[in-house]
């Protein structure tokens, strides 16, 4: 199975879920499965917008799909549990 990275296409967005990583990659079977897994692990719900001022989810980076740039990557320096590749 292929993996994918995923990465904010506005580096600044503010809805991206890592604000500490510039990208997250994820094992899956193609892109569609890679944002799906991504959405899963790393729910982003900001508290509002102006449209609507609470935190219901509708403002979500993965409601967005020109918003997240997937591209297929190598596997991660690290995997799932620590080991090193």
């Amino acid at each position: 199975m292929p993996w994918f990275s995923l990465r904010p296409r506005d580096p600044a967005d503010p809805r991206w879920p890592l604000p500490h990583s510039p990208s997250v990659t994820v094992q899956a079977a193609d892109a569609r499965e890679a944002r799906a897994r991504a959405a899963e692990a790393y729910p982003s719900t900001p508290f509002g917008t102006p449209a609507s001022p609470v935190p219901d989810g509708t403002a979500s980076i993965h409601h967005d799909p020109d918003a997240i740039v997937v591209e297929e990557a190598g596997p991660p320096a690290t995997v799932p549990g620590g080991a090193a590749r």
